[in-house]
């Protein structure tokens, strides 16, 4: 898995290409994220819209993004899941813990709209 991180606006956007299916792939992810809280960021989009394939370990790895963030007062919310993508997260009932947004304007929306 390939990752793009691009801080504008107090939003962090992480955009994933390929595959996330191993704890391997989401060690640099993870990092990023960490360095990130420390140094003040607090809202997270991860945009999966370059994302392929997603399996247990991967969506361990978003939970536990999503998991560092509330920890640390913010918030990570998803966006542009293909419908493989958000069928699986239907499945597994994490619709119900992500924050899940069709696109990345939306998502971005949503944050403009929170700190209003």
């Amino acid at each position: 898995m390939e990752f793009k991180y691009i801080a504008d606006n107090q939003i962090g956007t992480y955009y994933l290409k390929g595959n996330l299916i191993g704890e391997k792939d989401g060690i640099s992810i993870t990092e990023s994220f960490s360095n990130e809280l420390e140094d003040g960021m607090r809202n997270f989009i991860v945009d999966l819209n370059e994302l392929i394939h997603i399996n247990s370990s991967g969506l361990g790895v978003l939970i536990t993004l999503l998991t560092k963030a509330r920890k640390a007062g913010g918030e990570l919310i998803l966006s542009n899941p293909s419908s493989y993508i958000q069928n699986l997260l239907l499945i597994t009932k994490l619709d119900t813990i992500f924050q899940i947004f069709p696109s990345l304007e939306e998502s971005k929306e949503f944050y403009r709209q929170a700190s209003s």
